[in-house]
């Protein structure tokens, strides 16, 4: 039997005239998660959302909450609620109004709804700012009460499309803790469109990446961000160097990979063959800089195209014969104990326990940006 609050999408395809927007999904969203769908504009995952909010309906499949199919139940019936990106308040209504407007559409009465309205104004923190209409309020505070209208009316599902993008940076990261917070208080399901990895890891304990429609993969943040299926999902999740090369020969204890402009590298991976096409990535936080390969198992040599300090790290970027710059991330004490500069031909060096092997399909391919 489902759990309260599971959502479970069984072969979903939703089209538009002739444009599949989601190709075949399944996915279970656990009861009670923090689920935040990620991926590049037109990806998908705002149709997926509406989807499960009853705004949209699928094309073919089925949409189970808490074990019930709603595939074609009305949005008002299905124990979901849609916070908006541009939070659509009523200008007119104080902020309690508003909070308490769905109860009033519910038919509750005057006391209930006030009551309610005011213990989930307490619990984002606004409950002071009851009598004030939305023109008083800060861009965090309106937002605030988009979200506590949302969840008055106790819903099994929290949906929330891009509810960050109109932040300044300080705003977004004192919400992220807040939305993390009522997550956990409340113990309901939240799902969470947004195009920004940062936000997502912090955020989930599952991760949805999608792309053209489907879902590239799916796990909790770590294993997405340190185990990627494919180039696509490396590049978009971020923190990762791409490496494309042929095999030159294997032995059970890995494989030699060159690359177009004789770069070495070694997978431990015994089971691919003389020639075959390989992809594969490192951490940018996993590889050093040194003037020549030396012994190193793994190196790759580049000018150095850019330098960013980042305060706790330094960035810097190589250009090198792949297709992407190869990115190294160094404490700052280490960069500024030997620091670089542009233009300096240097090597990249690692250890072949830090590289992982992309076994997903197109494994040359896979560019977010569509470059």
């Amino acid at each position: 039997m489902s759990a309260k609050g599971e959502i479970r999408i069984e072969k979903v395809n939703k089209a538009f005239d002739a444009t599949l927007a989601v190709k075949d999904v399944d996915l279970v969203i656990e009861a009670g998660s923090y689920c935040c769908m990620l991926g590049p504009s037109g990806c998908g995952k705002t149709t997926f959302l509406r989807m499960i909010a009853g705004h949209e309906t699928p094309t073919s499949g089925r949409i189970l909450i808490g074990g019930a199919d709603v595939t074609n139940i009305p949005t008002g019936s299905r124990g979901t609620a849609l916070m908006f990106q541009n939070y659509a308040l009523f200008p007119h209504l104080s902020v309690q109004e508003n909070v308490a407007f769905s109860l009033k559409v519910a038919g509750l009465g005057t006391a209930e709804r006030r009551e309610r309205a005011m213990a989930m104004l307490q619990r984002v923190q606004l409950a002071h700012l009851a009598d004030r209409v939305p023109a008083q309020l800060s861009g965090g505070q309106q937002q605030r009460v988009a979200l506590a209208r949302a969840l008055v009316t106790n819903p099994q599902v929290l949906l929330l499309d891009e509810p960050l993008s109109a932040l300044d940076e300080f705003l977004r990261l004192r919400m992220r803790s807040e939305l993390k917070r009522l997550q956990k208080d409340l113990g309901i399901t939240f799902v969470h469109v947004t195009h920004t990895q940062p936000e997502a890891i912090a955020l989930a304990d599952q991760v949805v990446i999608m792309d053209q429609g489907i879902v590239e993969q799916s796990g909790g943040p770590r294993d997405v961000y340190d185990n990627p299926h494919s180039p696509y999902v490396a590049r978009f999740m971020g923190g990762q160097n791409l490496i494309f090369g042929t095999v030159e020969g294997s032995s059970k204890s890995g494989a030699a990979v060159v690359d177009g402009a004789g770069n070495r590298f070694t997978l431990s991976s015994s089971d691919l063959l003389k020639g075959q096409k390989v992809a594969f990535a490192i951490r940018r936080d996993g590889a050093k800089l040194a003037d020549k390969p030396g012994n190193a198992e793994n190196a790759i040599r580049g000018e150095i195209s850019n330098i960013e300090y980042q305060g706790t790290f330094v960035k810097v970027a190589l250009k090198t014969a792949q297709k992407d710059e190869f990115i190294v991330y160094l404490a700052d004490g280490e960069y500024f104990a030997r620091p670089r500069a542009v233009g300096d031909t240097i090597c990249a060096v690692w250890p072949s326990t830090g590289n992982h092997f992309l076994a997903g399909e197109n494994n040359s391919s896979g560019d977010p940006s569509g470059h």
